[in-house]
């Protein structure tokens, strides 16, 4: 029996969410965990499941500052289900083959609707940290770029595989990939489809930390941890300017900081309030 004031685990509280493979907790208010939790499908990926992790992002309290993407079983995610290149697809879904038979204005918006499961993690006001084991494949792969920071186990193998289906990368994960490790590496990453072992993947920057795959929850705990030490403001201020910076000049950064340092000091002097 946990004592009385022992801090709920999220494997301990209440769902708020729980369907089509995805589990949505919160631990104390402060950090959230989405889990998915098919593991008998090595957590593949289905139009239902990207409705679920969008429901979970519009689920997240206010007061959530972290959110932990995990996985159950050996796998983060083996990537797309197959299924869905099948004429009959999923059940009550268009198949993608119906999908590509249809207009090119309506299969854009169809996309679009997926992508949005990839890219509300970087959003300012949480930090969202990926902990992947495992094969984490195509949308697998990219479901953990689409987090700000990557906790990896040492068995973790990431690889990006539509190019070896006839297919490009879609789910918003292009950026990030490029910023992480250039141009010529996503390129030779994605165009080969070879997997990013987790020597690679830390010493590239695709993984923030690489620990033994017995150690993986203990690290991303850690890691939350460290993160809700600083104020919040300030982390999403920071978070902000960071995002932001490759899309604006060096004298648009400057002012971005300026302006940014000046709410900060404003708050911390109790002006305006």
């Amino acid at each position: 029996m946990s004592e009385p004031n022992a801090p709920t685990t999220a494997a301990q509280a209440d769902p708020l969410l729980m369907h089509d493979g995805v589990r949505l907790t919160v631990d104390n208010g402060a950090v959230a965990t989405i889990t998915l939790c098919n593991a008998a499908k090595r957590n593949a990926q289905s139009p239902a499941l990207w409705r679920a992790l969008v429901e979970a992002g519009r689920l997240l309290p206010g007061s959530v500052r972290v959110v932990v993407l995990r996985a159950e079983g050996v796998s983060f995610s083996a990537g797309l289900d197959r299924q869905a290149f099948t004429p009959e697809g999923f059940d009550g879904e268009p198949s993608f083959i119906d999908l590509a038979r249809g207009s090119e204005a309506d299969l854009d918006a169809t996309i679009a609707t997926y992508q949005e499961a990839f890219t509300w993690w970087r959003r300012n006001d949480v930090v969202s940290i990926a902990a992947v084991q495992g094969h984490a494949i195509g949308a697998g792969f990219q479901l953990a770029l689409a987090c700000d920071l990557r906790v990896c186990a040492d068995d973790v193998q990431f690889a990006m595989r539509e190019t070896s289906l006839g297919l490009v990368p879609d789910l918003a994960g292009t950026k990030p990939l490029t910023g992480l490790v250039g141009y010529a590496r996503a390129l030779e990453i994605c165009a080969t489809g070879r997997y990013v072992h987790a020597e690679e993947a830390e010493s590239t920057g695709l993984a923030n930390l690489v620990v033994p795959s017995a150690e993986l929850d203990s690290a991303v705990q850690d890691l939350a941890a460290a993160l809700l030490a600083a104020p919040r403001d300030a982390v999403i201020e920071t978070k902000a300017l960071l995002r932001d910076a490759a899309s604006r000049t060096y004298e648009e950064q400057c002012a971005a900081e300026r302006a940014a340092q000046g709410r900060r000091l404003r708050d911390l002097a109790g002006v305006g309030e």
